[in-house]
Order: C-alpha cells, then structure tokens, then sequence
C-alpha cells in the first residue's frame, strides 16, 4: 500500500494515586495491583517485543511520577507477590468451581496459567520494580517517555509556587529513577490556564498535552503556545473516541470480557458483555474464541478510521497532518481486557497500511506544527473546563487545598540544611492535593475513600506543621520517620525547593 502523507501518534498515560499501605479491595492497593498485573506487565511485554525488533518511536508513555514509585516501592513488590500467589489460588478454586461449562473450565486454567506467568515475571525482569525496565525502553528508543508533577494535582488551582515546586519535582523524580528528564509532560487532567507555558518553559518543558477542544478541533499539528516556544498537542477526539468515549467504544461490544461482573466468590470474571441491559446472572459466558474474532475487526476497523481522518486532514489543510489518539493506559489490560492485543494489532497494522506512526517528539521531528495558539483555561474533564476538579460538588475540598497551600508555603525554608520533616510535610500536602480525590467525589466513585484519604493526608501535614511552629524538632523528626514509613513515595523530595 502506498504511503499515507501524515503521522499517527499514539499517547498512553500511566497513572494512580498513591495507593501503597491504603487498604485492599474494593478500594486502594486492589486497584494498584490489578493494573499492575492486566496493564503493566502486558504493555511491558509488547513494548519489549517491539524493543528486541529494533522498532523506535512507537508510542508515547506518559507515566505519573507518583505511579513509578509505588511500582518502585519495596512494601509494593512484596505485597503484590502475596497478590499473585493469591490469584494462582483463586485461579485453583474457580477451576473446581466451574467444571460445567467447557468455556469457564477453560477460562479458569487460563487464568492460573497467566497468574503463574505473572509471578515468574515479578521474580525474573522486574524483581527491582519498574525503572530499570521502563529506562531499557528509553534507551533503546522505543518509547517517548512524558512526565508530570509528583502527585497528579490540578494545576491550574494551584499557588504558583506549589505548581512550580510539584513540576520540578516530578521531573527531578523522572530523572532519578530514568537517568534523564523528560522533555515532554502529560498535564494532570490536561488540566491548563492561560501562562503555564510560561511555567512549563522555565522547568525545562518542551511540550505538553491538552484536549481537542482547546485547540478549537484543530488537532493536526503540534501548535507553539502564545509566544513561547513550549507545544501543544491535543487529543483528535473523532479518532481517540472511535476506541473509549463517554459513551460508547470498543471495549463495550458484546463479545469482550466485561469487567463489571464479578464470581464474587473467586475474585475473576468469567462472563462476557453479552448486552448493555443484560443483568449479570443472564450474562454469557466469556469466549476468547469470539472475543479474537471481534478484535480484528476492531482493529482493521481503527485503521481505516485513521487512514480516512489523515486523508481527510490533508484535504482540509493543504499539508501532512497528524493525528493523536490518547488514552489512559489503564484501559488496555485492566478496564478492557483485550486491549493490549488490540494495541498490538494496531501498532503492526498502521505501518502496513502506509501510516507513519511515531511519538510527540516525532511529529515534531517531521514538521507537523502549526500556528501559535493563546489557549483557554481547559482540561479533558466533562465541559472540557474545569468542573470536576472545581465544582460545586467538591467546593469544599477546593477551599481546604488552597487554605493548606497557605499552610505549606508558610513552613518553607530556606535554610541551608534539610529538614526531614518539613520534606515529609511537603510530601503529604501534595498527596492531599491530588486530582484524583475531587475526581472521584465528583463522579461519585468511591468518593467516601477520597475525601477520607484527602483529610488523612491534610491531617498528617498539620501534625508535622504544628511541632516545626512549635521548634519541636526532635518530636517532628520522630513523626517524620513513623509516617516516612507509611506514605514515603518521595524520600529525595526537598522542601526548601519551596
């Protein structure tokens, strides 16, 4: 086939709040280690085969500072062991259970066959967590790795100098753990207001995602923001919602393993979608057979979509365009479980139909850049603003972020040595200011679990704050090391950058 004029790129951001030591299912570390174990490994084993191939450039991976530590993380590697072990068990149970139907009976030895995979691949490649593995992927040039600040705040609703201090700490972390700092940055929620390429600019940012609508639909080439030389890069929604929409998508076809229907009793999924109003007792059982059948479709139907909208766009705009299609990358493995073998279908597939897929820096390499843009105050959020993380829902937890900011910037110091316990009481004002609290009071899931992990966070800093006002420092450090012990994602984190 003859080559498509334009670019694809494809943008996957990895991320979870701080969830070691905070609790097991329905909530916390259960969610850590479910996308650890159908997200994370797979992706690594697609992006190390593509790796081993010489293949470069072959997408883009954002990867939240707060996420590469839990993954890191020593309690992580050894809790998620246990979790393994734990799935091989109920892999075993649910084949006595499931004897009667050859579909499920087959399903249950597929399961601790994966289980038993799973835990090799902890004790082999990443028996010292994920950075030296994702800094092989780096090196090698197959991805284009996008950082971010620490914990994943909203920026735009944060003090410029918490913002700065979050970004050039996310970036430091990247860098530590990488060996290099990233050029480019997923922004949390592509959370924007007008001048933070100013900020983005100063900490060495080169360019940063935000969503189509910001660009006002033009999303076909990377654009310089306002009279900086920082990029921005939106989301192509016609192409990015063909796969995952607020309404429909792929992942929700029939055939597919539905991820909301549970055999409570093994912990695994046994049924299929089936139908949008079937009950989960009625569901079918789940059948890789015509899963595997549908997923091709899905893919050839994904490549002509971006075949045809790159066509489209040269037609429009007179020159090669790009398309950017971007996703958390918990949607392939953890929410939809065919997605990695999907993802790999379009990956080999794009490039045999002409298509030209690279990373950002890629597109920028090519030439796809457009016109400066004075962008609005935007995220990727319902309305595209900034409602969810600035509603009347979560008006309350706006008011107690922005009063703790104050509280924070008032125990800086400057002073010449370290002080562990104003870094810890840095370290737990950004985890109380994380995005993914109000996002999930806002969309009501497990919004109890958010606000009670937003207050635990706050409550902990002001511990720390009250014995530095009060010149306890001997009983301030000993409280530093205690919760140091419980929530010490950042132990190189410096509060004098403040």
């Amino acid at each position: 086939m003859s080559e498509i004029e334009g670019s694809f790129c494809l943008v996957v951001h990895s991320h979870l709040p701080w969830l070691a030591h905070h609790g097991s299912w329905p909530v916390g570390e259960e969610w850590l280690y479910q996308a650890w174990a159908h997200t994370y490994f797979p992706m690594v084993d697609l992006l190390r085969r593509f790796a081993d191939e010489g293949k470069r450039d072959v997408l883009t991976l954002g990867v939240t500072p707060v996420l590469a530590a839990q993954l890191d993380d020593p309690y992580s590697l050894r809790e998620f062991h246990s979790w393994l072990g734990n799935w091989q068990l109920r892999a075993q149970q649910a084949s006595t259970l499931w004897r009667g139907d050859p579909l499920t009976r087959d399903l249950a030895a597929s399961e601790y066959q994966a289980a038993t995979r799973a835990v090799e691949e902890l004790e082999t490649r990443w028996r010292h967590g994920f950075s030296p593995i994702l800094r092989s992927l780096v090196d090698a040039g197959t991805i284009e790795l996008l950082g971010g600040p620490l914990t994943h705040p909203f920026q735009p609703l944060l003090d410029p100098r918490v913002r700065s201090f979050a970004l050039r700490g996310g970036l430091d972390d990247t860098a530590l753990r990488i060996g290099r700092r990233p050029e480019g940055i997923w922004a949390p929620e592509c959370g924007y207001a007008p001048g933070m390429e100013n900020d983005y600019a100063a900490a060495g940012v080169q360019r940063f995602m935000v969503d189509g609508p910001s660009l006002r639909g033009n999303t076909s080439a990377a654009r310089p923001v306002g009279s900086s030389d920082v990029y921005a890069f939106g989301r192509d929604l016609e192409v990015t919602y063909r796969v995952w929409s607020p309404k429909a998508g792929y992942p929700g076809h029939a055939a597919y393993r539905d991820f909301h229907t549970w055999d409570h009793e093994v912990g695994l999924k046994p049924s299929r979608v089936t139908g949008k109003q079937v009950e989960p007792p009625d569901k079918e059982p789940y059948d890789p057979a015509l899963a595997a059948d549908t997923l091709r479709l899905h893919v050839k139907d994904f490549v002509e979509t971006v075949v045809d909208r790159l066509r489209s766009l040269r037609a429009e705009h007179g020159r090669p365009p790009m398309v950017v299609a971007a996703y958390d990358t918990e949607l392939f493995g953890h929410w939809w479980h065919e997605g990695p073998a999907w993802l790999e279908g379009v990956l080999r597939a794009l490039p045999e139909a002409g298509v030209n897929v690279t990373t950002l820096r890629g597109a920028l390499d090519a030439g796809h850049v457009g016109a400066p843009i004075d962008l609005p105050a935007s995220s990727w959020g319902s309305g595209k603003d900034w409602r969810v993380w600035d509603g009347e829902q979560v008006a309350d937890m706006v008011t107690a972020n922005t009063e703790l900011q104050g509280r924070l910037l008032a125990i800086a110091s400057n002073g010449t040595a370290r002080d562990p316990a104003r870094d810890q009481a840095a370290a737990e004002a950004m985890l109380a200011l994380s995005s993914d609290w109000a996002f999930m009071v806002t969309k009501d899931s497990a919004a109890g679990y958010a606000r009670d992990r937003a207050r635990v966070h706050t409550e902990r800093f002001d511990a720390l704050a009250s014995l530095i006002r009060a010149g306890s420092h001997e009983r301030a450090a000993q409280l530093a090391v205690e919760l140091r012990s419980q929530d010490g994602p950042f132990g190189h984190l410096d509060a004098r950058n403040l």
